[in-house]
């Protein structure tokens, strides 16, 4: 939810972790194209999308594997916040199915582009760049930083510009959004560790391979709970260009399908005036904190 495009470290691909399965069982469960990145050429339909939709009965959701935003858990089961927050919205615009698309993080928005699905659905960052490929809804959530760091933080990561201080050695995920911000701290961008998710991330953190781990305050929190070896750090916003950085992530749509993102949209604001839109995130570890009033139109700026 919080990436863009990097490398990828084949040796945590390679973890045995039962934790790191079960974020990764959307693929295998539901199966996807890797060549989706490939596929922008295809035609994308006109029309009323929302009709077309009512019309199928079924829209296909895209998600990336991510605990708590969209994912297969251990028991097969399509969950996170952003599905099933999708689940309500859709079955209330008349669209009673919903059926989950797993692919990894960075083929989203071109499985979009190229109809693979119908909506991106991973609590994904509305960031300048995607705005200009991709509609946002207006973001569900809002979001901080924060590190997977030893038990005790013996480095004392508080940020990035700590990191860059103590010349730590500083890991992110496949994608995540992140590793920009470390790089523009002055993080020397050659040795920044990329690796497949932030369970691989506790892993070198845990082994000794990298001093931190950078993601979501929300997944960093969720990810180190029973291990007794590290913590996560309070969160802290990153700082580009001497402004603090607060980030939302929300649904991405076709650019073509502007109705249907503005219906979406209608929707997510009535929940979040009756506050069920908080009941839902609740259950997957947000924060009334974490709720938010920003709009896609800001964030895109």
């Amino acid at each position: 939810m919080a990436r863009t495009a990097r490398r990828t470290d084949n040796r945590d691909r390679e973890s045995g972790s039962v934790r790191r399965r079960s974020l990764l069982l959307g693929t295998a469960a539901f199966g996807v194209s890797g060549a989706l990145g490939a596929a922008g050429c295809a035609r994308v339909p006109t029309g009323d999308a929302l009709a077309r939709l009512r019309s199928q009965g079924t829209v296909r959701l895209g998600i990336a594997g991510e605990v708590p935003y969209g994912y297969v858990d251990e028991d097969g089961a399509f969950t996170g916040e952003a599905p099933e927050l999708a689940k309500v919205v859709f079955r209330r615009l008349g669209i009673d199915r919903v059926q989950p698309v797993a692919t990894d993080f960075g083929s989203l928005i071109p499985g979009l582009n190229s109809q693979q699905f119908d909506v991106v659905s991973a609590g994904m960052y509305i960031k300048k760049d995607r705005c200009r490929q991709v509609l946002f809804s207006d973001p569900e959530y809002q979001m901080l930083d924060s590190f997977i760091v030893r038990k005790g933080n013996p480095l004392g990561l508080r940020s990035y510009e700590d990191v860059v201080r103590r010349r730590a050695r500083l890991a992110t995920g496949a994608g995540y959004a992140q590793s920009a911000y470390a790089v523009a701290a002055g993080y020397p961008e050659k040795r920044l560790v990329i690796l497949q998710d932030q369970v691989a991330g506790l892993n070198a953190v845990e082994s000794g391979r990298v001093d931190a781990f950078v993601g979501t305050a929300l997944t960093s929190r969720q990810v180190v709970r029973g291990s007794a070896r590290t913590e996560a750090t309070e969160p802290f916003a990153a700082v580009v260009d001497g402004k603090r950085q607060i980030d939302g992530g929300g649904f991405a749509f076709r650019r073509t399908d502007r109705e249907l993102r503005d219906a979406f949209n209608a929707e997510i604001h009535r929940m979040k005036r009756s506050g069920e839109l908080f009941r839902i995130m609740r259950r997957f570890g947000f924060t009334r904190a974490e709720m938010t009033t920003l709009t896609a139109e800001e964030l895109c700026r």
